[in-house]
Order: C-alpha cells, then sequence, then structure tokens
C-alpha cells in the first residue's frame, strides 16, 4: 500500500501528532515456542557407541574350565578395565550433554533479551524514534504501512482528540502505539482513552488479517506518551511553556571553536519563532536546588541566569518530572 498517495496519506497526515508509555495494553500475548534442545550431536554418540564396542571385543570368555588360575585372574582384571572404561566414557558423554544444553539455554536466553530489547527504548529517547521521542518507526516489513494506514484512519474516528504520538513495527510482528489526548493540555489520555482506541484499533486489524493484508500473529501494545515525553521544538513550546523541560544542547567554545554538549532542567522564559531562537532560566525544581545545597532555595544569581540558543543548537527537549 502507497501512503504517499490517496486518502490514506490525507488521513495520516491529519491523524499523527508526536510521547514514554504507561499501562500498556497487550493485545494478544505472543506465541510461546517449544525450543527441543539436541542432547548431543551424532557424531559424538556414535563415537561412544563404536568405543564400547571395541570395549566389549578387546577380549575372549573361555570356559572356566580351560582357564588357569592365573588366567582366570587375568580375564578378570581385563573385564573390570572394560567396565571402567565404559563408566567413564558414559560419564563424559553425560558430562558433554549437560554443558552443550547449557550452551543452547544461555544461547536462548540472549536471543530472548534481544526480541524484546525494544521494552528499554526509553532509558534514552531519540527524537522521532517511533517511541519515547515520537514519530514513526517502520521495520520494512510487508504489512507495516497498512498497519500505520488503519491506525490513521481509527484516530479520525475519535474525531482527532486522540492521535498518534509515536507508531513503531517490529520484525517479530508487534506493533508498539502510544496516542496522546488533544483536549488535554498535556495530552495525557485517560485509561478508558487508551482501552477505546485500543478496542476500535484491534477490531481493524482483526479484519486486516482476516482479509490477508497483515499477518494472523500480530501483537498490539498501545500506551500513553508518559509523564516525561519529548517536547517537539519549536512546535509544542507553547503548549509545554508553563511546564519545566529536561533540555539538552550544543554551544561553541569561543575559543577553540569546538563543539561542546551540556544539559539542564530549565524554564522557558521566551522563544521567537521568526529568530529561530529560545531562551531558558533555572527551573526552580528539586535537582536543581540540591545543588545549592539541602532544602535551601534557588541563589539571586541563579535565579536570573538565562541561556539563549538557537533551536538548531537543541539535541533534545522533554518534559521534567521533578520526583
Amino acid at each position: 500500500m502507497d501512503l504517499a498517495a490517496g486518502t490514506a496519506s490525507s488521513n495520516l497526515a491529519r491523524c499523527f501528532s508526536p510521547s514514554s508509555s504507561i499501562c500498556p495494553r497487550l493485545y494478544p500475548v505472543n506465541q510461546f515456542v517449544l525450543r527441543i534442545l539436541p542432547c548431543a550431536s551424532a557424531n559424538s554418540r556414535r563415537h561412544s557407541l563404536i568405543c564400547h564396542g571395541k570395549g566389549r571385543g578387546s577380549y575372549t570368555k573361555s570356559s572356566p574350565k580351560e582357564l588357569t588360575l592365573k588366567e582366570q585372574e587375568e580375564a578378570e582384571a581385563t573385564e573390570e578395565d572394560v567396565e571402567e572404561a565404559e563408566k567413564e566414557l558414559e560419564d563424559e558423554e553425560a558430562e558433554y550433554i549437560e554443558d552443550f544444553g547449557d550452551d543452547m539455554l544461555a544461547n536462548d536466553e540472549t536471543d530472548f533479551d534481544d526480541e524484546f530489547q525494544d521494552d528499554n527504548e526509553d532509558a534514552d529517547p531519540q527524537v522521532g524514534d517511533g517511541g519515547g521521542g515520537g514519530g514513526i518507526s517502520l521495520a520494512g516489513t510487508w504489512w507495516d504501512k497498512e498497519a500505520l494506514a488503519i491506525a490513521a484512519d481509527v484516530s479520525l474516528s475519535f474525531n482527532g482528540d486522540l492521535r498518534i504520538y509515536s507508531f513503531k513495527t517490529s520484525a517479530n510482528s508487534t506493533i508498539r502505539l502510544r496516542i496522546e489526548k488533544m483536549s488535554n493540555k498535556y495530552g495525557s489520555p485517560t485509561m478508558d482513552d487508551i482501552e477505546a482506541f485500543s478496542s476500535a484499533y484491534r477490531l481493524r486489524l482483526d479484519e486486516a488479517e482476516g482479509a490477508g493484508t497483515i499477518p494472523t500473529d500480530v501483537s498490539l501494545e498501545v500506551s500513553s506518551p508518559g509523564v516525561e515525553r519529548v517536547v517537539r521544538v519549536p512546535e509544542e513550546l507553547e503548549r509545554f511553556k508553563d511546564r519545566p523541560m529536561y533540555v539538552k544542547y550544543t554551544t561553541m567554545d569561543a575559543e577553540t571553536g569546538a563543539i561542546e554538549e551540556a544539559d539542564g532542567v530549565f524554564s522557558l522564559i521566551s522563544f521567537d519563532l521568526e529568530g529561530a531562537h529560545c531562551i531558558w532560566g533555572i527551573a526552580d525544581v528539586k535537582i536543581n536546588r540540591q545543588k545549592t545545597g539541602k532544602g535551601r532555595p534557588l541563589s539571586k544569581k541563579q535565579r536570573q541566569w538565562r541561556l539563549q540558543i538557537p533551536f538548531e543548537s537543541l539535541r533534545l527537549v522533554r518534559l521534567h518530572s521533578d520526583s
């Protein structure tokens, strides 16, 4: 399906709006796969049996009446040696199987973690990453554009009040979708909003599965942008100007000309869309007050400090939760 043309493209442009996740809902759960671990290679088993055969064929039992006492003692000693050798081989084989199984389990655990490493994606969100940073991130599968178009249509059914903040597909047939509520000042949907969107979207996905336009085992996760959502610059500065924000930015050293990165928790003082710059002050929040000493308020010098910086030097701006 081509989203660059037609109604789907129009709907997507109207519905999409770029925020971390709480209270995820999963529809349906992923399928569990039972992996049967091989006990040992065919060659190792065959080698073990051959050794056993050679051991048993290394001596000949004769009638006790035909053997002298010395010969009987030698025969018994040989038989004990063979039994001991067989036992050693069995112990070695059992140890090999155990080690082999442990290695396989270790590899399986690594694969399992890799499949679900996106669960930690909010640790360092990036603008437009399709997760905590908002935006769209498609895995390049044959069905993800269709799933995105369906999500845009579902958003329209809520009269634009529930809009897409981020959308991400994974190769393991998983859709992670975050929605924001436009009638809420800070874009936070309620649990009822999340459930209503999830139900409507799941119904449409089921229809698409039946039509064969998406896989039959797609899992869905719908959540909110989160309390520390990424703020789009400059589009959302006005919307969140009253909230403290974590800001990561770059500056140029006046003497060396080197680009340096810095960050802090600031309050937005003002911004100029035409001049493409903004002015920040130190936010009166716990993390900043702790730098001046426990329980002490910001000093006059800190309250008067200002940072004027162009939009292009802002690397990341997100809401700060003072907890």
